[in-house]
C-alpha cells in the first residue's frame, strides 16, 4: 500500500518546486548582497535568513503533502483557522508594525510574520470545504452561494484597511476562482455580480468623501509611475524606470550571475518585489523564461489535477492554490514590467520573504496531496475492484 501511495505522487510538481526554490535562494543572495552591506550587515545576511525560511517551508511542505487533505474539511479544523486568521488581522491594528507604508506585520524579534499571507490559504481551505459540502444545494442562492462569501469579504476588508491592496486583491481573486469552479449556476453568479456592483455604487459616495485619505501621495505616485514612469523618473517612477533599465541591460543572455549594475543601490527592493528585474539583467531572457515556465507549469499542472480529481473538496483546493500562484505571479511580473500599477507583491518561490514562501510551499504540498489521492483512487482502487471481479467470476465458473 505504501509503495502504491508513493507511486501516486506527481513528482513533476515536486521537482519544479525544489528547483525553483533553490534558484530563488541563489537569486536572493545575488540581489541582496549590496543591500546587506549598505545596511552594515554581512553580505550573506538575507541569504542565510532565506535559507532558514526555505528549510522551514520545506518541512511544512512535507507535512502538507503527507497529511490527508480530507481532514481539513471537518469543522474541527475549519473553525480554528477562520477564527485565528481574523484575530490575526484585527490584532495588526493594535500590535502590528509598519513596513512599506502598511501595518501588515507582527514583529517577533529576529523575525516577522505577515498574517495576510496565511489568510490566502485560510480562504482557499474554508471556501473549498464549504462549497464542497453544499454541492447538493449549490444553486440555492441564500443557502448555498452566499454564506462562504461573508468570510471572504471580511478578510479582504481587514487586509485592505492595513492598507495592503495587493494582498487583498489576491485574496479576492482567489475567492472568485473558487466560486467560479464551485459548480454554481450562471444565474447565481450573475446575482453575485449584481450584488457586488450594487454595493460598490452604494459605498462610492462614502469613498468620495474619504478620497483624500484613500488617494494618498504614495498611491497617486504609483498610478503616475504606471501611466508615465519616465516623466517621474526621479520620484514616483524611479523603481519602474530602473526596472526597465535592468531588464533592457540583460538582453538575451544577461551580464552574468552576480554582475548586475542596478542592484548597486539603483533599484530598491531588488531582492523582493523587483527580483525578476535582477534575474533578467544577470541571466537574460533565458533566466526570465525559466521562471515564467516554472510558475506557469505549477499553475497549469495544479489546474489539471483539480479537473482530474473527482472529490469536490480536493478539486477546489487544487484550483484555489493554482490560482493563488498564477495571480500572484502575474501581479508581481506585471508591476515590474509596467503592465499594471505596483502593489508590493512578492514573486512566488523566488523573492525574499518567509511568510510568502511558507504559505506557497504548504499550497504546493496540498496540491501534491490531492494528486496522490486522485491517482491512487483511479489506479490502484480500480485495479483492486477489477481483481475482485475476476476472482468472483472464476468462482462462479467453477460452480
Amino acid at each position: 500500500m505504501i509503495k502504491n501511495i508513493l507511486k501516486s505522487y506527481d513528482y513533476s510538481i515536486l521537482i519544479v518546486y525544489i528547483i525553483l526554490s533553490i534558484f530563488g535562494l541563489v537569486m536572493v543572495y545575488s540581489a541582496s548582497m549590496i543591500t546587506a552591506v549598505a545596511n552594515g550587515l554581512e553580505s550573506d545576511f538575507f541569504y542565510k535568513k532565506q535559507l532558514l525560511n526555505l528549510i522551514i517551508a520545506f518541512f511544512a511542505f512535507l507535512i502538507a503533502a503527507i497529511f490527508p487533505y480530507k481532514i481539513m474539511k471537518s469543522n474541527k479544523f475549519l473553525i480554528p483557522i477562520v477564527f485565528l486568521s481574523l484575530v490575526g488581522l484585527i490584532g495588526l491594528f493594535f500590535f502590528g508594525i509598519v513596513a512599506n507604508n502598511a501595518q501588515s506585520w507582527f514583529d517577533l524579534g529576529s523575525r516577522s510574520i505577515q498574517p495576510g499571507e496565511f489568510v490566502k490559504l485560510c480562504v482557499i481551505v474554508y471556501m473549498s470545504a464549504v462549497y464542497a459540502k453544499k454541492q447538493k444545494y449549490i444553486d440555492q442562492f441564500n443557502k448555498g452561494a452566499v454564506p462562504p462569501l461573508v468570510y471572504l469579504v471580511i478578510a479582504c476588508c481587514l487586509v485592505a484597511i492595513q492598507p495592503d491592496i495587493g494582498t487583498a486583491s489576491i485574496i479576492f481573486a482567489i475567492g472568485c476562482i473558487i466560486v467560479l469552479c464551485s459548480g454554481m449556476g450562471w444565474k447565481n453568479l450573475f446575482k453575485l455580480f449584481m450584488i457586488g456592483l450594487a454595493l460598490l455604487l452604494f459605498i462610492s459616495p462614502f469613498l468620495l468623501m474619504k478620497k483624500d485619505e484613500i488617494l494618498t501621495e504614495n498611491r497617486i505616485g504609483r498610478l503616475n509611475s504606471f501611466i508615465n514612469p519616465f516623466e517621474y523618473e526621479q520620484t514616483e517612477g524611479y523603481q519602474v524606470v530602473n526596472s526597465y533599465i535592468a531588464i533592457g541591460n540583460g538582453g538575451l543572455t544577461g551580464v552574468g550571475l552576480g554582475k548586475s549594475i542596478q542592484k548597486l543601490g539603483y533599484l530598491p527592493e531588488a531582492h523582493t518585489d523587483f527580483i525578476i528585474s535582477i534575474v533578467s539583467e544577470e541571466l537574460g531572457i533565458y533566466g526570465v523564461g525559466f521562471v515564467i515556465f516554472s510558475l506557469g507549469f505549477l499553475t497549469l499542472r495544479g489546474f489539471y489535477i483539480g479537473m482530474k480529481c473527482r472529490d469536490p473538496f480536493g478539486s477546489l483546493l487544487a484550483f484555489g492554490v493554482s490560482g493563488m500562484i498564477g495571480i500572484q505571479s502575474f501581479i508581481n511580473l506585471g508591476g515590474a514590467t509596467g503592465l499594471i500599477p505596483l502593489t508590493g507583491v512578492t514573486l512566488p518561490f523566488v523573492s525574499y520573504g518567509g511568510s510568502s514562501l511558507l504559505v506557497l510551499s504548504i499550497g504546493i504540498g496540498i496540491i501534491l496531496n490531492v494528486s496522490m489521492f486522485t491517482n491512487y483512487e483511479l489506479n490502484y482502487k480500480k485495479k483492486k475492484v477489477e481483481n475482485e471481479e475476476i476472482k468472483t467470476s472464476k468462482i462462479k465458473w467453477s460452480y
